[in-house]
Formats: C-alpha cells, sequence, structure tokens
C-alpha cells in the first residue's frame, strides 16, 4: 500500500471493483482535494511569516529568535514548493498518460509537504511564545506541539493501518 493510501483502506476494498484508469482518477482527484486544503494553510502562514521580519519588534530578536525565524522561513518555503508541486506537475504532465507515476510523485510530495509544514508550525509557535514566556517553557510547548503533529499526522494513520491489516488476518476469507 502506498502512502497516500495509509489513511484509506476502502483504497484496496474497492481496487477489485474499479478500472485500473478509474482508480488512478480518482486518486488524483483526492491528491488534489487533500493539496487544495494543504496550500491555503501554508500559504496563509508563509505569508504572516514573510510580514514578521517588517514589524517594529523584528529588530529587538536575538540570535536565536532570529536563527529561528530564518529556520522556520526557509522551512515554510520548502513545504509551500512541496504542497504546490502536483499542481504544476498535473499541469505540466496533463495527457502523458503518467496519472500513476503523478498520483505516486504528489503522494510522496504531500507527505513530505506535511514534514516541512509541521516543523514550519513548530518553528513559528517557538518564535511566537520565546516573545510571551520564559525560554525553556517556549521550548517545551514548541517541542509538544511537534510531537503533537507526529502522532495526529504519522502516528495515528500508522496505527490504524497496522490495525485494519490485524483485522484482515483475523478475518476469514
Amino acid at each position: 500500500m502506498s502512502t497516500d493510501e495509509i489513511a484509506r483502506p476502502e483504497t484496496t476494498r474497492h481496487s477489485a471493483r474499479e478500472e485500473a484508469h478509474e482508480r488512478a482518477n480518482r486518486r488524483w482527484a483526492e491528491v488534489l482535494q487533500e493539496t487544495r486544503v494543504a496550500q491555503t494553510g501554508v500559504q496563509i502562514l508563509f505569508g504572516f511569516l514573510l510580514s514578521v521580519a517588517f514589524t517594529s519588534r523584528f529588530d529587538g530578536l536575538g540570535a536565536f529568535d532570529t536563527n529561528v525565524y530564518v529556520a522556520t522561513v526557509i522551512l515554510g518555503a520548502a513545504a509551500t514548493g512541496a504542497l504546490i508541486a502536483p499542481v504544476a506537475l498535473h499541469r505540466l504532465l496533463t495527457g502523458e498518460r503518467m496519472k500513476d507515476d503523478l498520483v505516486t510523485v504528489a503522494g510522496r510530495l504531500m507527505v513530505t509537504g506535511l514534514v516541512l509544514l509541521s516543523l514550519t508550525i513548530s518553528g513559528t509557535v517557538l518564535l511566537i511564545l520565546h516573545v510571551v514566556l520564559p525560554d525553556l517553557l517556549a521550548e517545551i510547548f514548541a517541542g509538544a506541539i511537534l510531537v503533537w503533529f507526529a502522532l495526529c499526522w504519522y502516528g495515528l494513520p500508522l496505527y490504524l493501518k497496522k490495525r485494519s491489516a490485524r483485522r484482515e488476518r483475523r478475518t476469514p476469507q
């Protein structure tokens, strides 16, 4: 099962009834819809990050916060690129009969983009909390946010996938 099917066990159940081209079309539509949702969030966050450098408090940031800001902006740009890439792939490769390849590559780009987005959000939380909380507490909260994303976005789907596989092994065919 590919990374884009982790959270969709129904994909494998319907596979036998779908023609290969129907499955590719459905999976591509799902990837594009997921991309739309993720793109909006990353673009808003990235816009916020870009505006921070032009605020009056930015000049007062220490070296640590400036480094966190730079790293977060770079991560945000990389996340934006990875999450928008499926649209560019679609536009440039439409009609080339590569939909299965596009779905696979787009799924991997989405997962990469989500990893980068989780790092971007955690960096943003760290940057903001450093202004209002003691350094250690801000770092603990930012780390907790990163762990939360890892659990929600990766741990839970992997757990559900394993649980489904165990259930399928116990169910007589």
